[in-house]
């Protein structure tokens, strides 16, 4: 029965998010190792389906180790320099090389367009980045390398209102006719702020954000096995200056500086960072997910939980008070509770009565926790009801209604919250609360305590 309910959930997740960005624009940065990985195939099966179903899809190809391999094939060595405001080295794109890049550039663009077409889905290779030189950087000529001068919106967009896919290769071209190689990162980040995406997707093979790669902050939530869930702009960029600050600290002195200066950043380094300045540059979500797993982009577009990392610019998640309009999902919540006798049982007349003590956790609209603060007088409140959606068990939502309630507790005043429990009192425990006498209940809720339940009394003193 509660696998079939899981079901009904993920369709009822799905037709939300599906009415809710049909018609959006959503950018697809993909990294070129994931064209060779075997799950390429049914990611382009992904896409294809989104395409046809209302999604407005682009597509930004990664194309650096096709190009490193495409020269080293013809002989031709790449150099590379650091700019003065990027971290990581930029190829320095000679013009013997520039052929060589454009060829390695368009057959990988080609690669996206070959798998859209097997699924039907029409795609279009365009030149719809207007470049610039990078000229001479710290002293070094950066001959054909170049940067987003313009992205040419309206011609995307029309390409994009013919329900076709645009891709846009590492190319771009100045006014009058000559190409430049540009970061397909770069190009990623000005299209999404040039078309108002709802989404950028970032999609590599390095395994995602994890618990373990950087230093983290203890608050950041993360899945049973390490994944960041998802981060605020805030949270990304005190990851980033922290990661920073540790290496800064470990390459103090001499040479070992200059070799850590000249290392390359990480893979999960440099995705988080192009997260965050494209949440700085007005894109809603982020998405950094793993190109290997199957269906990742659709669990990430179609469910709360998804399968990658969001970072999010948008008002994503929020605990707020309750509304009438909730009550059949805090009933949802509560009956597997109220079967097996963990809470009491209560009707929908009971809670409209006391609907100013609730409140849920919303997750993108859909109710995923609740509680209750009951005032029993004498300056002490009861924490009732607290029920958790058990999809969402990672979350600790049950530990964030308990929190707000608390704090809801302080603020009316209250000296102390209690809770009635026959299961949970080890993790109430955990919160802080201790076991306390039945006579130090409030005289009313005494008179009202349900001797067949012999719940116990757990406390948490509050001055």
């Amino acid at each position: 029965m509660s696998d079939n309910l899981s079901q009904v959930d993920l369709i009822r997740e799905a037709f939300h998010y599906q009415s809710r960005f049909e018609g959006s624009t959503m950018v697809f940065k993909i990294d070129y190792p994931v064209t060779k990985d075997p799950g390429f195939s049914y990611l382009m099966k992904d896409l294809a389906l989104l395409a046809k179903t209302g999604f407005k899809i682009v597509i930004v190809p990664g194309a650096k180790e096709a190009i490193d391999a495409v020269l080293k094939q013809y002989g031709i060595v790449s150099a590379y320099s650091p700019t003065a405001d990027m971290r990581e080295p930029v190829r320095i794109t000679a013009a013997q090389a520039l052929p060589f890049v454009e060829m390695a550039a368009f057959h990988v663009a080609t690669r996206f367009m070959t798998f859209l077409s097997g699924s039907r889905v029409d795609a279009v290779i365009g030149n719809f980045v207007r470049a610039r030189g990078l000229g001479i950087v710290d002293g070094v000529d950066m001959e054909h390398t170049g940067a987003v001068d313009k992205i040419l919106a309206d011609s995307i967009s029309r390409v994009l209102n013919l329900g076709m896919v645009p891709i846009l290769p590492c190319i771009g071209w100045s006014p009058a006719g000559r190409p430049y190689n540009v970061p397909s990162d770069e190009i990623a980040l000005t299209v999404s702020a040039a078309l108002g995406a709802v989404k950028l997707f970032i999609v590599s093979l390095h395994g995602g954000l994890r618990r373990g790669l950087f230093p983290l902050p203890e608050q950041i939530e993360t899945r049973e096995d390490g994944r960041l869930v998802r981060l605020t702009p805030q949270e990304a960029d005190t990851i980033l200056t922290a990661f920073t600050a540790q290496n800064t600290a470990s390459a103090s002195g001499g040479a070992a500086a200059a070799d850590n200066a000249a290392a390359p950043m990480p893979q999960a380094m440099k995705e988080l960072g192009l997260a965050l300045q494209a949440a700085r540059a007005g894109v809603d979500r982020i998405h950094i997910i793993d190109g290997r797993e199957e269906g990742a982009v659709l669990k990430e577009l179609f469910s709360n939980l998804g399968a990658g990392t969001m970072i999010y610019a948008d008002e994503y998640e929020s605990i707020r008070p309750f509304h009438s309009r909730d009550l059949p999902d805090i009933l949802r919540l509560m009956e597997p509770l109220m079967q097996t006798g963990i809470l009491i049982r209560r009707t929908a007349e009971q809670i409209q009565e006391k609907n100013d003590d609730y409140i849920v956790f919303e997750i993108d609209s859909s109710v995923h926790a609740c509680g209750a603060l009951h005032d029993w007088g004498e300056r002490q409140g009861e924490i009732a009801a607290v029920a958790t959606d058990p999809l969402y068990s990672g979350m600790n939502l049950g530990r964030r209604i308990v929190s707000r309630l608390i704090e809801k507790a302080r603020k009316a005043r209250m000296d102390r919250v209690f809770v009635l429990t026959t299961h949970t009192q080890d993790w109430f425990e955990s919160l802080g609360f201790h076991e306390a006498p039945l006579d130090t209940l409030p005289p009313r809720k005494r008179q009202l305590y349900d001797q067949t339940r012999k719940s116990k009394v757990f406390a948490l003193e509050l001055q």
